[in-house]
């Protein structure tokens, strides 16, 4: 059951791109469903190996990057599809549809490219899994079983409806975001959001110094307080929302400005009428597609801000210091460090408190962090299969690389591992706290 509840989402993803590949391959629905299913099942074992052979988290990157460029090529199919909508009629596409339609070639490519990106998407919910031959088997056989359905299905829809190659292209692209969306691992919306948010505070930042100006000088507090909101996640999020539905509004952009075929040459006006009408209702059924793909889209972004995921995220113990000043944390004590989980705790000292935790990462070694980095606000981090996610920016943090600094990384602390626990300076972890907090939170809105 728990097999079958996984593969829902991508199962269903899987049978939308068949969908929309064997109806914009009219031509060669066989062709495009038998690569496809093959392009599946060679995907998924082939990121099962994966999984086994590279540890950490890096089959989850290469998934990721690849998934990523699909995406850029899908961009810049929509810029083209845009540039030329304004110089071609309705009718003018129709040849070309036409001709890609019967292409062996482009269906068995674009089918076998799709194939392995959604196998490979589906893998992934099985980390760990040992028996790579029986689940490679299942999920082949599912493929197959799909792609079947799917052409008997396809042919109740009615003739009328066909997919473009700019639409076929937004189904695919968005049924594979939708998918991986599923995974905090693969998923692309929140890093996006990161990214854009970094660029932001970095231009910001560095304009203000090119620029030589000081710090409240000619500015009010009213402008710091705008300039301020710039520093908020807020601007990641708007700015991840423009890139991520971009191709789509191009898409449905250059559909719905597609020239209606003159009819100027056509005596009859009744017979004009119904040519243009032909035209008007072929271009809407066309949108059709690329319309469901940013709802789609729009699906995985929900996914990515409120995942299914439940993280590890345990109430913070408040710890006390010794006469010496030092924190003693036991290893089996009240919490077992050593169990591979987050454990949190809380020190207050003359009206200052800090928040930490502790954790054994697959390296075996402790490692000691405040529950805040050196780039967001201190709103603390969760924790998944194999990684720790900033509830500010949603950024996935493998486990390997907690305890080292740099970017959205817990801050590490310097601690000592002696016979009766963890050692921890408590006049230094309040100075980090401290410090950490005040650099994250310079413009009011928080942020870098």
């Amino acid at each position: 059951m728990v097999l079958a509840y996984k593969l829902i989402p991508h199962l269903l993803a899987w049978a939308g791109i068949m969908l929309v590949l064997v109806r914009g391959f009219a031509g060669r629905r066989k062709f495009a469903a038998i690569a496809g299913s093959i392009g599946f099942a060679a995907g998924a074992a082939g990121t099962l190996v994966l999984l086994q052979t590279l540890k950490g988290d890096t089959p989850f990157a290469v998934i990721k990057i690849l998934l990523g460029g699909g995406f850029l090529f899908f961009l810049v199919i929509s810029v083209v599809a845009l540039y030329r909508s304004s110089e071609r009629s309705a009718s003018a596409p129709a040849g070309r549809r036409e001709r890609l339609a019967n292409s062996g070639i482009c269906a068995v490519s674009a089918a076998s490219v799709s194939g392995i990106a959604a196998g490979a998407v589906c893998a992934c919910c099985f980390t760990g899994f040992q028996n790579i031959f029986a689940l490679s088997l299942f999920l082949a056989a599912a493929a197959a079983i799909m792609a079947i359905l799917i052409l008997v299905m396809e042919n109740l829809l009615p003739k009328a409806f066909v997919v473009s190659p700019s639409g076929l292209a937004a189904a695919v692209s968005a049924l594979l975001l939708f998918s991986s969306s599923s995974l905090p691992r693969l998923d692309l919306f929140a890093p996006l959001t990161m990214k854009v948010m970094k660029f932001t505070h970095d231009f910001v930042h560095q304009f203000f110094e090119s620029m030589l100006i000081p710090d409240h000088m000619f500015f009010t507090s009213a402008t710091w307080n705008f300039i301020g909101l710039l520093f908020g996640n807020g601007v990641g999020f708007w700015g991840g929302l423009f890139i991520w539905f971009a191709p789509m509004v191009l898409v449905i952009a250059a559909l719905a400005f597609e020239q209606i075929p003159p009819v100027a040459h056509i005596r009859q006006g009744a017979q004009r009428r119904k040519l243009m009408a032909a035209a008007v209702r072929a271009r809407r059924l066309r949108l059709i597609v690329p319309m469901c793909a940013a709802i789609i889209s729009g699906g995985a972004v929900y996914e990515s801000n409120f995942p299914s995921v439940e993280y590890w995220d345990p109430k913070p113990l408040i710890v006390s210091a010794n006469p010496a000043g030092e924190i003693i944390i036991p290893r089996k004590g009240e919490v077992d460090l050593e169990d591979g989980n987050l454990h949190k705790f809380l020190y207050k000292q003359g009206g200052k408190e800090a928040r930490f935790f502790i954790l054994m990462p697959p390296s075996g070694e402790l490692t000691v962090d405040l529950d805040a980095c050196a780039i967001c606000k201190p709103d603390g981090y969760g924790q998944a299969e194999g990684t720790v996610i900033c509830y500010y920016c949603k950024t996935l943090i493998p486990l390997e690389t907690v305890g080292k600094p740099g970017g959205c990384n817990p801050v590490p602390m310097p601690f000592t591992v002696k016979g009766d626990g963890v050692h921890i300076d408590g006049v230094s972890l309040i100075n980090t706290w401290s410090s950490t907090v005040q650099s994250t939170a310079r413009i009011k809105g928080g942020g870098k």
